[in-house]
Parts: structure tokens; C-alpha cells; sequence
């Protein structure tokens, strides 16, 4: 039994007529999507996942003409190499956004009463620990834009929110994130 995955043999020989016929490209992507996508879902949720998946068949058809068929026939290595550029490209934009953000926040002062006192060295730390729908949910922090924005109802923003500064009061007070009588 092969260790290759199915249809594997064919695909450099797909790649290349879909130099010529552009829909033939779909059979690699009906092949390989399924195994793109769960690398990254694997890497960084889901919703990250639905996008580096488009993005990195959309970039594969973009570049299926410098597909090496002479180092390998399976798409997969090929694919699983520009999903894990995206990601990487994905992380570091989001550790210099964080960074832009701290650096914002130690020098003006922050308007919101919950996060007006932290400090600018420790708010992109403590950002960073939050998970990405909460983060997200906090620094859109608009209730109904966010949930325009996110595609999701207000409750569930509002309760994103609540957890997000819970967690952020508890990283940077050291207090239990579930202890109510923490400052507010």
C-alpha cells in the first residue's frame, strides 16, 4: 500500500493542462482542500483556516506554472508549502499589529475606562494571550459594528467582550479571571 495520497501520480500532469485549460485545476483542489484545510485549522482555528485554504488555492492557480513536476507529482508538499507561508505572513502581521498597538497605547492615553490605567509594554502581551475571537472582539469593541463586522449576533459579541477583559484584567492584575470583585 502507497503512503501517497490518492491521485497524487496525476497531478503534475493536471497541473500542466491547466495551463491551457484553466478548470482542470479544480481536480487538484477537489484532491487536496480537504488536507489544506485541516493542517491549518490545526495551526490556527477554523475561521483562519477558511481563509489561508482560498488563499492558498488562489495563489497555487496563480503560480501553477512554476509547479516543479521534475521534484515531485503530488501537489500536496507544494500546497502544504504556501499554506505554511501564508500563516507565517498572517502571525507576523498580527504580532506587528499588537506591537503598533502597545506602542499606541504607551503614548496616548486610552479612552475606555477598563484598559485606561495599563501600561504600554504589558497591553500587546496580555492582547496576545487572548484568543482571536476574543482580541478581535475587544479592539473592534463596537457592539453592533462588530457584529456587522464579524458576522455574528450582538450577544455573542457581548459576551466575547465580557470574557476578553475578564482575561485582560486577570493577566495584567494577576487576579482570577472569574473573580468579579476585580477592579473595574
Amino acid at each position: 500500500m502507497s503512503s501517497r495520497p490518492a491521485g497524487a501520480d496525476g497531478d503534475a500532469a493536471l497541473i500542466a493542462q491547466s495551463l491551457a485549460r484553466p478548470q482542470v485545476f479544480a481536480v487538484v483542489f477537489d484532491r487536496h482542500y480537504d488536507a489544506v484545510h485541516g493542517y491549518l485549522a490545526r495551526r490556527a482555528g477554523s475561521d483562519v483556516a477558511d481563509d489561508l485554504s482560498a488563499q492558498t488555492f488562489t495563489i497555487a492557480f496563480e503560480r501553477r506554472a512554476s509547479f516543479r513536476s521534475d521534484v515531485a507529482s503530488s501537489a500536496r508538499p507544494w500546497l502544504f508549502g504556501i499554506a505554511t507561508n501564508l500563516l507565517r505572513n498572517e502571525r507576523r502581521a498580527e504580532r506587528r499589529a499588537l506591537a503598533a498597538l502597545s506602542d499606541l497605547a504607551a503614548t496616548t492615553p486610552l479612552e475606555h475606562e477598563d484598559v485606561e490605567s495599563l501600561g504600554g509594554s504589558r497591553l500587546g502581551s496580555a492582547l496576545a494571550s487572548l484568543d482571536g475571537d476574543q482580541r478581535d472582539a475587544l479592539l473592534l469593541h463596537a457592539w453592533e459594528e462588530i457584529a456587522v463586522a464579524l458576522g455574528i449576533p450582538v450577544g455573542t459579541v457581548r459576551s466575547r467582550l465580557a470574557r476578553a477583559r475578564a482575561q485582560l484584567r486577570a493577566v495584567l492584575d494577576d487576579v482570577d479571571p472569574g473573580d468579579r470583585t476585580a477592579r473595574r
